[in-house]
């Protein structure tokens, strides 16, 4: 699956965007970011807040409990302010 990262999540991640496929027992969103943030600084640094996280799965908003089973793309974003 593609992972894209946004704003301040790809500045510390580093990269925009990355394919990844998980180990089988990573189930839900939630459970991504725990194992992204174990795949290094950056991504510890950039998840280190979780709650704080926006995904979405093929461009629709979902929860940390989502399934991304099936899912072409991932991304991650923090939360948006309107103006």
């Amino acid at each position: 699956m593609k992972v894209k990262y946004f704003a301040w999540v790809r500045e510390r991640i580093g990269k925009a965007e990355e394919t990844l496929e998980p180990p089988a027992d990573v189930r839900t969103v939630s459970e991504l970011i725990v194992w992204l943030s174990n795949q290094g600084e950056g991504y510890a640094y950039a998840f280190e807040k979780p709650k704080v996280i926006r995904a979405a799965i093929d461009h629709t908003h979902v929860q940390a409990d989502a399934a991304i089973a099936g899912a072409r793309e991932i991304a991650f974003f923090p939360p948006m302010t309107g103006g």
